[in-house]
């Protein structure tokens, strides 16, 4: 199988790269697997150094929304994997308009350029945070879309373009909505590899408003698993919920990695909450063990105990990152 992987360089697309090149994703031992990638701020080529010489890995820096490149790029392409968009919803908040041109516009040029093409498969990679905030029970699949951030408006836009596609055009589209990952390689203004290096380093760190919010955390290969398994046995115009069953909230949350770290409270520096922060998120993943036999595998103490340790062995990875970016 012939691999397009858009946002390869970034953190779940590189993890899904390093998987499939590795034979660790079912279905997909001896994929050709090609990145393109625009390498902005939170694409980093050294992500994909383990694989770089793997014979059955490329590499090309370009924009999702270069419709020539595209033309170039998907003759022979069997399969799409769409992870590129931008993610960051603080970043959405001061401005939306590069969200907007990345996650709707480039989504709308990719799937032309599929239809162009042939393409047989498209796997849209979206979020949970599509479906709002709920308070109680968890989102299946068919709950309505009440997106309340820029950047998950962006993505619901993203994920209807994509719908819209198979039901217009009978192209082949799988759409997932995962929740929060977390993992090695995760750009460092995300809440646990800050938390990680701030900590590490003796920093501060801001907790939001008073920490009740809540979020479900899934382990990157346990996504990258289950995406997988929507590649190859899905059903074409079917969304599909992954979740990794770790409820926490973002004070529960901070408990653990102050522990992890050797560090108490007096680190902990509360901060005005962010606008229209959504106060718990909860999807159902039934739709998927059922059909396709997914179940998360890391349990949540070790894939943490993983993660501290991995960013206080691969400093010279995310401390040029945080100077670059002033992150703290």
């Amino acid at each position: 199988m012939q691999i397009l992987v858009t946002g390869g360089a970034g953190f779940i697309g590189s993890n899904f790269v390093r998987m499939a090149l590795t034979d660790r994703l079912p279905g997909l031992e001896g994929a050709s697997v090609t990145v393109l990638d625009a390498l902005t701020y939170s694409g980093n080529l050294a992500n994909l150094a383990p694989v770089a010489e793997h014979p059955h890995y490329s590499f090309v820096h370009g924009d999702i929304r270069d419709t020539g490149l595209l033309d170039r790029l998907l003759p022979g392409v069997d399969a799409i994997v769409h992870f590129a968009a931008e993610s960051h919803v603080d970043r959405s908040v001061r401005d939306a308009s590069i969200f907007v041109e990345t996650n709707v516009v480039g989504t709308q040029r990719l799937l032309d350029a599929a239809l162009r093409h042939d393409v047989r498969r498209f796997v849209h990679v979206s979020t949970d945070e599509v479906y709002g905030s709920i308070a109680e029970g968890s989102w299946a699949e068919d709950r309505p879309l009440e997106p309340n951030s820029p950047y998950s408006a962006s993505k619901a836009g993203s994920d209807l373009l994509a719908r819209s596609y198979h039901r217009t055009h009978n192209l082949d589209v799988r759409i997932t909505r995962c929740s929060n990952n977390y993992g090695p390689y995760h750009f460092p203004e995300k809440v646990i590899p800050l938390f990680v290096t701030n900590l590490i380093d003796g920093l501060d760190v801001p907790l939001y408003g008073d920490g009740a919010n809540v979020r479900d955390w899934l382990h990157v290969d346990d996504h990258c698993r289950g995406i997988a398994l929507v590649l190859t046995g899905g059903r074409p115009g079917e969304v599909y919920n992954i979740g990794g069953g770790t409820e926490l909230t973002n004070r529960e949350l901070t408990e653990l990695l102050l522990e992890a770290t050797g560090r108490d409270w007096s680190a902990v520096q509360h901060v005005e909450d962010r606008k229209g922060h959504d106060l718990r998120y909860s999807v159902d993943i039934g739709k998927i063990s059922a059909e396709l036999g997914y179940a998360p595998q890391v349990p949540f103490a070790q894939g943490l105990a993983d993660v501290v340790q991995w960013y206080r062995d691969h400093r010279s990875w995310w401390e040029p990152l945080k100077e670059r970016a002033a992150l703290q």
